[in-house]
């Protein structure tokens, strides 16, 4: 079975909002060479509607940066209630989708990879459909914006850090798992 890693850009005070605007000058050299190896793991994504607009607009014109030019190239799949075209190699889940997830995890293949961090996450740690917490810890307070986990019931979610990578420039990688 495939996993699901959850994989977010969190400030030090717990702001996941806009990361675009401040996590830049830390995602370069060791960090981003580290995420782009991690893309060597998955072979989709899965995407909140705010996330894949915001992404197919901006990484989806970009070409030439080895990064982003492995995202731009795997298939991606979105939940939305609203969008009705999709572009960027996208498809649109159909339905419930906490189920419609869980058979994405029953077909063969590498580990689906899920960037930002929104609505679509209540309805994946309530049905316990996350495997691993990847985040990166970046090391600036932004003391404004979305929070980590903000609107989801984590009252009974315990994590194990199973991994921990530091960068020269502050950044923290680390790796949780439900317990």
């Amino acid at each position: 079975m495939r996993k699901l890693i959850e994989s977010s850009i969190v400030s030090l005070d717990g702001v996941v909002g806009s990361p675009w605007e401040w996590a830049g000058p830390y995602f370069e050299g060791e960090v981003k060479d580290n995420s782009r190896a991690r893309l060597a793991g998955y072979d989709s994504f899965l995407l909140g509607r705010v996330t894949y607009e915001k992404f197919a607009s901006t990484w989806g014109q970009i070409q030439g940066d080895p990064y982003l030019d492995t995202i731009n190239s795997m298939p991606k799949y979105v939940a939305s209630t609203t969008l009705r075209e999709m572009t960027w190699n996208a498809t649109r889940i159909e339905g419930d989708v906490a189920e419609e997830v869980a058979k994405l995890k029953a077909q063969p293949g590498q580990d689906i990879v899920k960037y930002g961090t929104g609505r679509l996450d209540r309805t994946l740690i309530a049905h316990d459909l996350v495997d691993e917490f990847h985040f990166l810890l970046m090391p600036v307070v932004i003391g404004h914006g979305p929070h980590l986990f903000e609107g989801v019931d984590t009252s009974q979610r315990r994590l194990e850090l199973i991994d921990t990578t530091t960068f020269g420039n502050g950044v923290v990688a680390l790796t949780y798992v439900p317990k």
